[in-house]
């Protein structure tokens, strides 16, 4: 067996012997810089191949050019081995150096955890990575559902009255933005700002759902033939939706600021009213007037595709405000001297305050009588499901002696899978599968 080194000097006195052989004439003319340079790559070549054993051993039909780029590709990597030898991690190695024991499921909280949040287990908060399960089992896309039937109706002057196509309108107008206004409160808000990695889980999952929600929503205006400047556009032109969305915005801004940080009662008193705002009010109340009225013409088997894009968002959104109000209560037992008399009188008139707007929204998008309900019929609908959130986060009922006067609506969403981890958990959810409106 040879050395490589003899492989070369045979090579070169192959290659020399054929070069003589040749008619002077063909040969080229190779300049004395290229000869130079083709040594130094065949020498860099037999170099590699003792210093960099994970490369490929040279083979005998090696070019000229082949051995040239190993050399180069040999150089590059010696040149980032030499800047990684250079490297400054002290900055990496202080923030890695306050996590140095194992976590334990004590160390973990909701807010303000000093454990290390990159590590998802073990579970504290096991509701949490089972929602996070169930959100994944019930994962459905818009393209799904057909919408041929809704296009041919609503395309007929007469499949429609004035009414219902008002309803349609403003509640993709409503939705279509809304459901962007939540995504964005995740991401810029809400992840940073919850400690505990099962539930940043879930967090994730609820962002890609807002996000299919939203492309829900643009597929129905897209098929429909709608004019998108105008949906898109009614959270700041249609008084009784902007002021729903300018409500929502005002709690989410001062958290959405990257300097925001919690610690002090005051910046965990603001977290804790921005998940009462977006999970209780926005998800858990501005949601329902319209997906009951969404859901009503579904049952009369008219926009029946748009009708089952709701009832898949609605089951998603009644995800979220279980999630959410889990949260609520449990840093509500973590932290008890948040939850003063103050933030109860607070909360308490946040959930009355989006009330009174989803009232006035029930009035401004049925006038009259439509889909066999009413302003007066929603009015009283609303108040029902603002005592139920208020009992959800441990507060008392404000209206009495309301009763839910779309019991059809517990049937097609079931009611009960609102109730928050304390109460029960959800199990009915499943991938793929069209809804039945029997």
């Amino acid at each position: 067996m040879i050395s490589w080194d003899e492989f070369y000097e045979e090579q070169e006195a192959a290659e020399n012997k054929s070069a003589a052989a040749k008619p002077q004439a063909s040969q080229p003319a190779v300049s004395a810089q290229a000869a130079a340079s083709y040594s130094e790559a065949l020498e860099a070549a037999r170099t590699a191949s003792v210093v960099a054993p994970g490369l490929a051993e040279p083979s005998a039909n090696r070019t000229a050019s082949e051995a040239a780029a190993a050399a180069a590709n040999q150089q590059v990597m010696q040149r980032i081995q030499h800047e990684l030898e250079d490297l400054d991690v002290t900055a990496g190695e202080k923030e890695l150096g306050e996590w140095t024991e194992r976590v334990k499921v004590d160390d973990k909280r909701m807010i303000n955890c000093r454990a290390d949040l990159n590590q998802l287990v073990p579970f504290k908060y096991d509701w949490a990575w089972q929602k996070y399960l169930d959100g994944c089992a019930n994962h459905w896309m818009p393209q799904e559902i057909n919408m041929n039937a809704d296009i041919a109706l609503w395309k007929n002057p007469t499949g429609l009255t004035p009414d219902e196509r008002l309803i349609v309108k403003r509640s993709l107008g409503f939705f279509s933005t809304a459901d962007s206004l939540v995504a964005n409160n995740l991401v810029l808000a809400i992840y940073r700002l919850i400690t505990n990695p099962e539930c940043r889980q879930y967090i994730l999952r609820q962002a890609f759902e807002e996000a299919i929600h939203t492309h829900a929503y643009q597929y129905c205006i897209e098929s429909l033939g709608m004019d998108e400047g105008e949906i898109f556009n009614m959270y700041h032109e249609v008084p009784s939706v902007a002021k729903k969305a300018s409500w929502g915005l005002k709690y989410t801004k001062e958290l959405s600021d990257p300097g925001f940080t919690t610690g002090t009662v005051e910046t965990d008193k603001a977290l804790l009213k921005n998940l009462i705002a977006f999970y209780c009010c926005l998800e858990g109340i501005f949601f329902y007037c319209g997906f009951t009225q969404i859901l009503s013409m579904g049952r009369r088997n008219k926009m029946t595709g748009t009708s089952e894009q709701f009832q898949y968002i609605l089951r998603d959104e009644s995800m979220h405000l279980n999630f959410g109000i889990d949260m609520i209560n449990q840093i509500k037992i973590e932290n008890p001297h948040l939850w003063d008399d103050v933030m109860k009188r607070e909360a308490t008139q946040m959930i009355l305050q989006a009330t009174q707007l989803e009232i006035e929204y029930a009035r401004d998008t049925m006038p009259r009588g439509v889909l066999g309900m009413n302003a007066v019929m929603m009015e009283e609908y609303l108040q029902f499901i603002a005592n139920r959130r208020l009992v959800q986060i441990g507060l008392p009922e404000q209206f009495k002696g309301v009763k839910n006067p779309f019991p059809w609506m517990s049937e097609i969403m079931d009611l009960r899978k609102e109730k928050n981890f304390f109460e029960t958990r959800v199990i009915e959810y499943q991938t793929g599968g069209a809804l039945s409106w029997d």
